[in-house]
């Protein structure tokens, strides 16, 4: 047993030494390139709609038709309810006449001043006649005043017995029945429409995000957008279709939440959005000047919890960086200090060698899911493909 253990120790050592002075270790690598990248924030957000409507009374009465179809489209005017208006036409009538009795005065008032103005000309009526019969001739006018006054009120009120929709969109359900007693400037609604084309999104960020994004623009290290689009996920993590654009946030933070909100217009041609639905939006603000995206797969992390990654030096050793992350763009992370443009980073087989260790270098390319795939050109020079992780 003493011999087999000697024989077994002695083996392990060639193994070792072979390791540390064998020939290279074979590495995939992709070749960073250095460009201003996109600074994605990922914020919650609810859809609301961009216009709602109570629909109430402004006239008491009774409903005696509900014309609209439930939870259906509508457009602006039409006809919602009608209500009793016998009532109101009756008053309209009497305002009417009332009119016309204020202007038969006015037209005898008239008569009267011009009569007595005449006669005053030559001394046949005092003054104080003729002063009776201008006042006269002002009250009646007035009085007619009023009279159209309410005559038109009368109208007012009549055309209230038929409500109608004061904006276009989709209309919930009636929570009055015909034949239901309704009151003027009532609490309760009797409907309600939301005008769901285009829609809100309110999105939350907190404050600390937005104090570090202005330290990141006053430094330089990010750039301001022209266009600030946003896309969304929705609850079921589906992609929605549409983009929008986003307002400028509310300078003004939550006490209770410390948020900050911004408003998002997104149009909703199918009606997929829908108020109260919860969303994840991803909203582009602005752009990190010459980063370099490294794949997330490439990098570790060392005893202090600093990100690192491998690259290959011009002498084919492996050097190791510390990074300085911003951010992440899918797969990648956004790296502004550590790695440089043109530099050959390791992706793949770098769990094989230490920092100084002579390496073979091979360039793959790695795909959308971080899946490294050799590339046809490294093949054809390669004696052997590199083994990938994937693939191990």
């Amino acid at each position: 047993m003493l011999t087999l253990m000697g024989c077994s120790d002695s083996n392990n050592q060639a193994g070792g030494a072979a390791a540390a002075g064998g020939r290279p270790v074979q590495v995939g690598y992709i070749t960073l390139k250095q460009q201003d990248v996109p600074r994605v924030s990922e914020l919650p957000g609810r859809v609301l709609a961009s216009a709602v409507a109570e629909i109430r009374p402004r006239v008491n009465g009774i409903i005696r038709e509900r014309v609209f179809k439930e939870a259906s489209e509508i457009k602006e005017g039409d006809v919602l309810y009608r209500l009793d208006a016998e009532e109101f036409e009756a008053a309209r009538a009497a305002a009417d006449a009332a009119v016309a009795r204020a202007e038969a005065e006015v037209e005898s008032a008239r008569s009267r001043y011009e009569r007595q103005e005449r006669l005053a000309q030559t001394n046949a009526v005092s003054e104080q006649s003729l002063e009776d019969a201008r006042t006269q001739m002002l009250q009646a006018e007035a009085d007619l005043a009023s009279a159209r006054a309410n005559l038109q009120a009368a109208e007012i009120d009549l055309n209230n017995t038929t409500i109608r929709a004061p904006i276009s969109g989709l209309i919930g359900t009636s929570q009055m029945s015909v034949g239901s007693l309704v009151t003027a400037n009532q609490t309760d609604p009797l409907a309600i429409i939301r005008q769901i084309e285009p829609v809100h999104v309110d999105l939350v960020d907190s404050s600390a995000n937005l104090l570090r994004l202005r330290s990141q623009f006053a430094s330089g290290q990010l750039g301001l957008s022209e266009e600030r689009n946003v896309s969304l996920i929705l609850e079921n993590g589906q992609e929605y279709g549409e983009t929008g654009s986003v307002s400028p946030m509310e300078f003004a933070v939550s006490e209770s939440t410390s948020t900050i909100t911004a408003r998002a217009e997104f149009p909703n041609p199918e009606r997929l959005l829908v108020p109260g639905m919860f969303v994840r939006a991803q909203v582009e603000i602005g752009a990190f000047r010459n980063a370099v995206l490294v794949p997330q797969r490439a990098t570790q992390r060392n005893s202090e919890g600093e990100p690192i990654a491998y690259v290959a030096s011009a002498k084919d050793k492996a050097e190791q960086r510390i990074l300085t992350v911003a951010g992440s763009s899918g797969n990648n992370w956004i790296v502004t200090g550590g790695v440089a443009d043109g530099e050959r980073l390791i992706v793949d087989g770098f769990q094989k060698f230490s920092e100084g260790a002579e390496l073979e270098p091979v360039e793959v390319a790695i795909d959308e899911n971080g899946v490294v795939r050799q590339d046809a050109s490294s093949q054809d020079a390669a004696t052997q493909p590199a083994q990938t992780e994937t693939e191990q």
